[in-house]
Parts: C-alpha cells; sequence; structure tokens
C-alpha cells in the first residue's frame, strides 16, 4: 500500500491564502448588489413616477421606505440566526431571495406589487449583509482582519460610487432594467457560494430566540417608519408619535426577554463591550450626516442647479469613489496604529467638508471649484471612517457573534442614514421655499454630526481586546 506523502507546508498556505480571497471575492459581490440596490434605486426615482403617472407621491415613496423599514428591521435577526443555523446557508438564501425579488420588481405591473417586492428584496438584502462578514472573518486570521474589513468597506464605497452613475445609464433604457441586472449576478454567485464556501455556526445550545427576533423586528421597523414618515405625518401627529412609543416598548420588552432567555438574539452582555457599543453609537452618528449628505447633494445638483439625473448621477460619483480609495488603506493603517486615530480623523475631515461646502457652494453651478473638492474630501472622511469603525466594533467579539455583531452595525448605519434623510426633509421644510437654505442648515447638521462621531472614535479604547473567556458566548 502505497504511503502519503506530506503536503508541502508552503502549498498549503498558498492553497488557505487563495481560499480567502475566494470567500472575500463572493461575500464582496453579495455586498455589493444589496449596497448597490440602496442607491441605484434614488436616481430612477422620477422615471418610476413617469411610468406610473397615476400613483400618488407618498405611495411612490414606499418604493424607498419599505425597503429601508424591512431592512433596517430584519438585520440583527437575521444575523443571529444566521450564527445559529449556517452563515453559508442564509448567504445563499439571501442570494437566491434577492434574485427573486429583484425580477419581481422588474415586471411590476402596479406600485403596491413594487412595493411588496421591494420587501422581499430587503429580506434578502437583511440577509446577506451580516453574513458577509460572518463568513469573511473566519477565514483571515485575526492580525488581517482588519485589512479584510477594509476592503470590505471599500467594497460599500464602490457600489455607492457606481450606483448613481449605473442607475442614470439603465433608466436611459428603463427603469426594469435596474432590478434586472441583479438577477443573473445573484443565481450565478449563489452557484459558486455553494461550492466553495464553508459553513460556518456556532455551537448549537437550543432554539433561538424567534419571539424576541419577532419584537426586535417590529420594534426597529416601527421606530424607521416613524422616523422615515415623520417629515410627511409631522412630528405630532399620532401616527407619528404612536410609532415611537411601539418602538420603546416592544424594544424595553426585548430587552427584558433578552436578560431572561436562555438563546437570546442579542446577548446583553454585547452591549457592555466598550468597543462594541462605541464603535456602533459613533456609526449612528456619523451616518447621520451622511444620509443628509448624499440626499443634499441630489437636491442640490437636481432642484437647485437643474441638472439632470444622469448628469447628476456622474457628478456625484466621485464621492463615494474617494471613500472607496480610502477605505482599504484606513484598514490596514488602523491595524498598525489602531482604529482610534483613523476613525477620529475620519469624523473630523467629514465635518471639514460640510464647512468648506457652506463657505463656498451657492446657487451658481461651480461644480469644479466648489461642490466637487468638498464632496471628495467628505468621501475621504467617509473612507477612513467606515474602514475601521467595523474593525473596532467586532475585535473584541467572539468568533461565534460575528454574524450577529456586523448586523448590529449594519442596523446602525441603516437607522442613522434613515434620521439623516428624515432630518434633512424636515429642515428642507422648514425653509419657507428657500430650498438652498434648507439644504444648507442639512450640511450643519452633518457637519455636528462628522463632530459628534469624531468624538465617540475619541473615546474608544486604544486597542479592542477580546472579553476575557469570550464572555459574550458565555452568556448564550
Amino acid at each position: 500500500m502505497q504511503a502519503t506523502l506530506p503536503r508541502d507546508p508552503a502549498v498549503e498556505r498558498s492553497d488557505e491564502m487563495a481560499h480567502r480571497w475566494k470567500v472575500l471575492c463572493i461575500t464582496s459581490i453579495g455586498l455589493f448588489m444589496a449596497s448597490l440596490d440602496l442607491f441605484i434605486v434614488n436616481i430612477a426615482f422620477p422615471d418610476l413616477s413617469r411610468s406610473f403617472d397615476d400613483a400618488s407621491l407618498g405611495s411612490l415613496s414606499w418604493v424607498l421606505n419599505g425597503y429601508a423599514i424591512v431592512f433596517a428591521a430584519l438585520l440583527v435577526p437575521a444575523g443571529r440566526i444566521a450564527d445559529r443555523v449556517g452563515r453559508k446557508r442564509v448567504f445563499v438564501a439571501g442570494l437566491l431571495t434577492f434574485a427573486a425579488a429583484s425580477a419581481l420588481c422588474a415586471v411590476s405591473p402596479t406600485i403596491p406589487f413594487l412595493v411588496g417586492a421591494r420587501v422581499l428584496q430587503a429580506a434578502g438584502a437583511a440577509m446577506m449583509i451580516p453574513t458577509t462578514l460572518g463568513l469573511l472573518l473566519p477565514a483571515f486570521p485575526p492580525e488581517q482582519r482588519p485589512v479584510a474589513i477594509g476592503i470590505w468597506s471599500a467594497i460599500s464605497g464602490i457600489a455607492a460610487a457606481l450606483g448613481p452613475p449605473i442607475g442614470g445609464l439603465l433608466v436611459q433604457i428603463s427603469w426594469h432594467w435596474i432590478f434586472l441586472v441583479n438577477v443573473p449576478l445573484g443565481l450565478v454567485t449563489a452557484v459558486v457560494a455553494i461550492r466553495v464556501l464553508d459553513e460556518a455556526k456556532e455551537p448549537e445550545d437550543g432554539r433561538p430566540d424567534l419571539l424576541g427576533a419577532l419584537m426586535l423586528a417590529l420594534g426597529i421597523g416601527v421606530l424607521t417608519l416613524g422616523i422615515v414618515q415623520g417629515p410627511e405625518w409631522g412630528w405630532s401627529d399620532p401616527k407619528a408619535i404612536g410609532s415611537f412609543v411601539a418602538a420603546v416598548v416592544l424594544v424595553v420588552a426585548f430587552l427584558y426577554r433578552s436578560a431572561h432567555h436562555h438563546a437570546p438574539v442579542i446577548e446583553l452582555p454585547l452591549l457592555r463591550v466598550r468597543s462594541f457599543a462605541l464603535a456602533n453609537l459613533a456609526t449612528l452618528v456619523f451616518f447621520m450626516g451622511f444620509g443628509a449628505m448624499l440626499l443634499s447633494g441630489v437636491l442640490l445638483l437636481t432642484e437647485v442647479w437643474g441638472w439632470s439625473e444622469l448628469r447628476a448621477g456622474f457628478a456625484l460619483s466621485p464621492g463615494p469613489l474617494t471613500a472607496a480609495i480610502f477605505a482599504a488603506p484606513s484598514g490596514r493603517l488602523g491595524a498598525r496604529i489602531g482604529q482610534r486615530p483613523v476613525a477620529t480623523a475620519g469624523g473630523l475631515v467629514f465635518a471639514g467638508s460640510f464647512a468648506f461646502m457652506l463657505a463656498t457652494v451657492g446657487p451658481k453651478p461651480e461644480y469644479a471649484t466648489t461642490f466637487l473638492p468638498a464632496f471628495m474630501l467628505g468621501g475621504a472622511g467617509v473612507g477612513l471612517t467606515l474602514g475601521t469603525l467595523p474593525a473596532a466594533a467586532t475585535a473584541s467579539l467572539p468568533p461565534g457573534r460575528f454574524a450577529t455583531g456586523s448586523a448590529v452595525f449594519g442596523m446602525a448605519r441603516q437607522l442613522g442614514s434613515a434620521i439623516g434623510v428624515a432630518v434633512l426633509v424636515a429642515l428642507v421644510d422648514s425653509a419657507g421655499g428657500n430650498l438652498l437654505d434648507g439644504i444648507r442648515s442639512g450640511w450643519w447638521f452633518a457637519l455636528a454630526a462628522g463632530i459628534g462621531a469624531a468624538a465617540l472614535a475619541f473615546s474608544l479604547p486604544a486597542r479592542a481586546k477580546a472579553p476575557a473567556a469570550d464572555a459574550a458566548t458565555a452568556a448564550a
């Protein structure tokens, strides 16, 4: 019988490295699809309005808002379920759900049908986003994870950069194409993921808290509903007040249940990990400014300067592209000197971009000398921050909570963006018909958000350390 020769260690290391980059590539495609959809549909909104000319602006807005609400509500439950039943399984299911829902969106005959398909699409995206990091982080050794996170963050920036111009180009054909492009990409990626990815999940210790997951999803859902619809309803309207009251009741009930359930959706000790709590709070505050930044840019270019959607889409892309360029190097820099100084600098640079806008941008279209440098400076701030805060948030978590922790981070991003958009809309409405004044008030708000995020990032530990004995795991 022939003896089996030992494998060359160099070959094994090469195979391991190749596998890591395959995992990064596959998960990045899922992240790119879900992130692109957050930006590409916005630019198609005028074309949708023309296609469904009998639909009111309020009903059309649910094409965007329905996605945002369901996406934010399901992120954490989906991440927790992925940790329990298998991240590969949930990631593939998310890809297939997203592709199928995109096909339904493309053939939608009515606005209610399109909104329903968008809700299903959001559920698929919520399954993909937390599992991308949950699959990616275990594939890399701890010392390489900040670099992997930087690349992961850059993918989000690239999607944000490409969303407006791709959307602008596709709507020249028809709005249907912004959804159709997802179908073949999602199906092919799912097939490759089944063959390449390894399953990853935590040890079984009983059925997860499905009722708690429902409480959290409903709580975040009605909170996002109140934030998104508050400007239209009026903040004193019973519907808005009822949404916030219901959110508080549901979240408090969720926290009480989590403290007493043997397998909660979020172990409360995670929230006491300083780096995890501060990084997510900094993310929430930062993305309040980010949400205001994106919408204010669209309003300035299309409504104040009178540019077309296609021209505005290409004009907006340098900012997110700059964010993508800075994200990966900031991840490497954060791994070398710590996430605290890099994330703090990112918040301050982001704030500085709005100081520049407030000092230079006016009603006259002077794109190259005012808006473009300011928007690219803001993109650099986004890249520095987004390349480091995810690493700060997950560095102290045990591997069994990577998907859950990533989902909490994603929820903070989504809620922050929703709050920023709602605040900007409220500021524009209160400007008495002077749109530029309302936009400038939004820039002051975004400037303050950047400074607030920098202050929170500066409070992060110099070097995040994993909890002793994986306390969060022990609490499960």
